[in-house]
Order: structure tokens, then C-alpha cells, then sequence
């Protein structure tokens, strides 16, 4: 009994390696994640191979997913680079198993990497910036060598209790209720780095042997996807995509994995040459080629399905056809678990939505759109400029978050601000009418409705910022000695004071207006991925 509570206490300490490893990892590189993955996925290929390398440096294929998936909602990246990075990570995956294969079993460092977690820990008690971040990668790095050697500690002698007799027999339909004991494994431990490190360990015992180990992977690997499946539901059509895409390729890499067995069997047979395979060599021979054999059959998987990337997000994508898009269906919930994916749908839709209101301006200052169509469409923009609000709000960034996170987040914040002041400044009935009475006799009229035009057409740039900026600075000026002249009409012609007045009400509005304009394209260029 007491073995077995030392052995489940390894695994709970390496599970809380993993999640204090990971979160450290993810706060050291969360500045970069977003433009790596924007800048090396030009094609499915480099996108495996940045997918592969950026989740073996995080130590985890979810925060590499759903950062993935903030960016396609975001028009960063297509959905076929997606597929790549997703391939990718299953590679980058198995890091772990080779870092444990390595280190947790050739090395006795069960008792050497206790002082690692006090430095780790101190370091984020204590220590500033960076330094904060390394000190959790350290505790987690520790936590997890010494998790895999408490597990060990609890798993010896287990092969008196447990033999590979214990498990299905070695035959297909034996080998596939392994399969099946490996997902529900994964899907309880909800980590597979945890699910294969207790196979290793198992292994090493003498408790299964290898080919049964391999069965237990194969599943392991199918039960990751559980999750990112359940994450779906209720999901944006990028997030459902991405994640079953997710789900059908790890099934599809299981099914090749699993008809692999049997050549792996006799290979393992031809390289023991008939004798009893060793355990605890103290070399972790046996735990090295388990851990080869999941590298190859995801990185096999990865070289099937590339050429035929094109095709497979062709059938994802009639699995799940686009909806009617709406202005805030990239806001999904799920990005909230990653800060660079929630910035990225953040982005997206405040482009989507300056869009928005630039037709519907134009609209107004051209008469295409009146009374009370105009009044629905401004309804529709707050309601979705609310619902934007709402969710910057739930970002998760805290005191410590990096510097240009919260740069980023404070922009967002007034782009919010001045489209909310549009907005009512767009309702102001009687102002634009005095406009319109104007037409093209209104100065500045024909580079006010030029600049708007352009600027909705593509991500904002520098030129549209310059564009408004010196706008309204002319109009500033323009407005000073119109001012005058009109004030001095009102003195000489009272007849025509409300008039004139009413004009006066429309200069300051079209400069307010122009003011907002410039504001929202100084702050969504600054905030461009591209910038």
C-alpha cells in the first residue's frame, strides 16, 4: 500500500513540474511565441518544423495550439499553416520522454535536484523580471526529475504484484485494449508526458514489456486530443477546426503507430537477439527505444500527411463550413488560457470592427445610409464594442505580464475608447444633416471620405495614421478662422443665426470626428503584428 501511495505521489509531482515548468517556459517566451509562429509558417513544412521546435521549448502543445488558433481568427495565418504547426507539435511532444528517458533514469538525480527547487522557488519569491520566470523553470524542471524518481521509488518490487501477464495478451485485439487503457490513462492524468513517464517507469520494472509499452503510447497520444475536443464545443469555426483537426490526425497517426507494432515487435526480438530484455540497467536502454518509437511514428505521421496538407484542411473544412461572421465570433473564450492568442482575436476584431464603422461614416457623410438604418447599424456596432470590452477585461494580465503585453493591452484599450466616442458622435442627427445640406462644399470633404476609404481597405499603416494626423491638423486650423468669419455673419445677419450656428455645431463635430480617426490609426499601427 505504501508503494503505491509513493508511487501516485510521483506522478502528482511530476504533473506539477509540468504545470509550473510550462507556465515559467510560457512567461519567458510569450513575447516571441506569436512571431515566431507568424514569421517561420510560410508553409505547412516550416510550420511543422516551428510547431515541433516552439512546443518542445514550452514543454506544451496546448498553449502552442490555442496561440495557433488565436492567430488564424486573427487573418495571421492561414489555416493550412495552422495544419503545419499542429503536426508539428506532436513532434515537439515528445521532448519530454527523451529529457526523461535521459536524465530520469541513466541519472540518479533524485536526491542532486532538490536543491533546484529551493534556487527555483527563492528565485520567484525574490528575484525581478526574467529572472523570476527562470526560477519557475527551474522548480518545474526539478519538480518533474524528482516526481520520476519518487515514481520509481513506488514502483519497485511492483513486478511482484504486476507482470505483463497482468495486461492483454500480445495479439491485435490485445494490443488495441492496450490502446484504449493508454487513452483513458491520458484522459484522467490529462497530461501525456505524466502517462508516458509512469509507461517508462512500468517498463523499467519488468511490470509491462516493450511492445505493450508502445500499445499504452499510441493511445496516450490519441488521448491528448481529448481536451483540445472538448475545448471546441461551443467554439468560433477556427476553433472547432483546429482542434478536430487536431483529433482525426492523431487518429490517423495511431492507426499507422498501431499497424507499426508487429515490425517493432520483431525488431525489438532481432536487437535482444532472443534473450530476456534487461531492466533496470541502469542505462535506460528499454525506455530509450520506447521513447524512439513514439518520435518515429509521430514524425512518420508528419511526413504522410504533409504532401497532402491542402487536401486535409479542404475536408476539415467541409466538416465545418464558415458560419455568417459576425464582429466578435473570433472572441472565444478558450484564448483567454493564452494572453498572445486573446491579443491577436483582440486585434482582429477591432480591425473588423474601425471597418465597420468607416463604412458606416461614409455611408452617413454620403447619404447612402438614413434614418433608421442608421440607427440600427450603430446599434449593432456597441453591441459588439461591448461585447469586445467585456472580454479585454477577462485577459489575463497580471502585474507581472512583460512589457509589451501590456503596451499592447493599453492600446487596444483606447482604440476601445475612441470607437465607443465614434459611435455616439455617429447619432448626433442634426449635426451630420447640416453636413450633408453642405456636400461637397464642405472643406476637406473629398481627403476626409479618401483617407477613411483607404484605411479600411488593409491593415492600418503609418501613412494612414499621417494621413489623419495631418488632417486634423489642418482642419484645427481651418475650423480657427472659419470660426471667426462665421461668428461675425451672426453679428451682421441675425436672421440666419441658427444656421450658422448649426454650422458651427458641424465643423466641431467633423473635427472631433477627425480626432478619433487619427487616435484609433495611431494605436491599431502601433499595435500591428507587422509594426
Amino acid at each position: 500500500m505504501t508503494q503505491v501511495l509513493t508511487a501516485i505521489g510521483g506522478i502528482g509531482l511530476f504533473l506539477l513540474g509540468m504545470l509550473i515548468l510550462t507556465d515559467g517556459l510560457k512567461s519567458l517566451t510569450s513575447r516571441v511565441l506569436r512571431k515566431v509562429l507568424a514569421t517561420y509558417t510560410q508553409s505547412p513544412l516550416s510550420g511543422a518544423v516551428t510547431g515541433a521546435g516552439m512546443t518542445a521549448l514550452i514543454q506544451s502543445s496546448s498553449a502552442t495550439t490555442v496561440t495557433t488558433v488565436g492567430m488564424v481568427g486573427a487573418g495571421l495565418l492561414t489555416f493550412q499553416q495552422a495544419l503545419g504547426i499542429i503536426f508539428g507539435a506532436n513532434i515537439g511532444t515528445t521532448a519530454t520522454g527523451w529529457i526523461v528517458a535521459l536524465l530520469g533514469f541513466k541519472m540518479e538525480l533524485g536526491a542532486i535536484v532538490m536543491p533546484g527547487i529551493m534556487i527555483g522557488v527563492l528565485l520567484r519569491m525574490f528575484a525581478t523580471g526574467r529572472w523570476r520566470h527562470i526560477g519557475w523553470v527551474i522548480a518545474g524542471f526539478s519538480l518533474i526529475l524528482f516526481g520520476i524518481d519518487t515514481l520509481q521509488a513506488g514502483m519497485a518490487g511492483v513486478d511482484q504484484y504486476v507482470t505483463p501477464a497482468s495486461f492483454p495478451d500480445d495479439t491485435y485485439f490485445g494490443r488495441f485494449k492496450l490502446v484504449l487503457i493508454g487513452m483513458v490513462i491520458v484522459g484522467i492524468t490529462q497530461s501525456s508526458s505524466a502517462g508516458i513517464a509512469t509507461a517508462m517507469v512500468a517498463l523499467g520494472t519488468g511490470a509491462i514489456n516493450l511492445p505493450q509499452a508502445a500499445a499504452l503510447v499510441i493511445g496516450m497520444d490519441v488521448g491528448t486530443t481529448f481536451t483540445a475536443a472538448l475545448a471546441t464545443f461551443g467554439g468560433s469555426v477556427a476553433m472547432r477546426r483546429t482542434g478536430f483537426a487536431h483529433v482525426i490526425y492523431n487518429v490517423m497517426t495511431a492507426c499507422v503507430a498501431f499497424l507499426m507494432l508487429g515490425p517493432f515487435a520483431l525488431v525489438v526480438d532481432w536487437w535482444f537477439a532472443g534473450a530476456e530484455i534487461p531492466v533496470q540497467d541502469g542505462t535506460g536502454s528499454v525506455q530509450m527505444m520506447l521513447v524512439a518509437f513514439h518520435t518515429f511514428f509521430n514524425g512518420l505521421g508528419v511526413v504522410l500527411i504533409l504532401p497532402f496538407t491542402k487536401s486535409f484542411a479542404h475536408f476539415i473544412m467541409r466538416l465545418f463550413p464558415e458560419k455568417t461572421a459576425s464582429l466578435t465570433d473570433e472572441l472565444d473564450p478558450e484564448l483567454l488560457q493564452s494572453v498572445p492568442a486573446a491579443l491577436a482575436a483582440t486585434h482582429s476584431v477591432l480591425c473588423r470592427l474601425f471597418a465597420a464603422f468607416a463604412d458606416a461614416l461614409d455611408d452617413r457623410l454620403t447619404g447612402r445610409m438614413k434614418q433608421p438604418a442608421a440607427g440600427h447599424e450603430i446599434a449593432r456596432l456597441t453591441v459588439a464594442l461591448n461585447a469586445l470590452h467585456d472580454f479585454v477585461q477577462q485577459i489575463p494580465v497580471g502585474k507581472g505580464a512583460e512589457d509589451d503585453v501590456t503596451i499592447t493591452l493599453v492600446d487596444d484599450l483606447h482604440i476601445l475608447d475612441h470607437l465607443s466616442r465614434l459611435a455616439y458622435r455617429m447619432n448626433e442627427d442634426e449635426k451630420i444633416h447640416t453636413l450633408l445640406k453642405a456636400g461637397e462644399q464642405l472643406p476637406f470633404r473629398d481627403r476626409f471620405l479618401d483617407g477613411l476609404r483607404q484605411a479600411k481597405i488593409d491593415s492600418i499603416t503609418g501613412e494612414d495614421e499621417h494621413c489623419f494626423h495631418q488632417l486634423y491638423r489642418d482642419m484645427k486650423h481651418w475650423r480657427v478662422e472659419g470660426r471667426r468669419e462665421t461668428i461675425s455673419l451672426i453679428a451682421t445677419t441675425p436672421d440666419k443665426a441658427p444656421d450658422l450656428i448649426a454650422k458651427l455645431d458641424a465643423q466641431r463635430w467633423v473635427l472631433r470626428v477627425t480626432y478619433h480617426l487619427w487616435r484609433i490609426t495611431h494605436h491599431m499601427h502601433k499595435v500591428s503584428p507587422s509594426s
